[in-house]
């Protein structure tokens, strides 16, 4: 292996979403979205990621500390089931 290729091998393990459990960046659940979200905040090639998966249009997915739905970048990943007709008084 060269020292290139090995410096490179180091430099993607540095990234956090190569850290953990892959599957957390395409869950369902809202706050394992937040989870993943959260990891990408000092990432350094955050803006970079989020930059090419909009470029590919991601179906899904956390990128770049975004949750990208169908190419675009949304708010926040909303639970199953059917929205609240009235807000919820605090």
């Amino acid at each position: 292996m060269s020292l290139t290729a090995v410096v490179e091998a180091d430099r993607e393990q540095a990234l956090p979403c190569h850290r953990v459990d892959p599957d957390l960046f395409f869950a369902e659940s809202p706050v394992d979205v937040e989870r993943a979200k959260a990891l990408c905040i000092d990432c350094p090639i955050r803006s970079t990621c989020l930059a090419e998966a909009i470029s590919r249009r991601e179906p899904w997915g956390v990128w770049g500390g975004e949750l990208v739905l169908q190419g675009v970048v949304v708010p926040r990943k909303r639970p199953r089931g059917r929205p609240r007709k009235n807000e919820i008084a605090a």
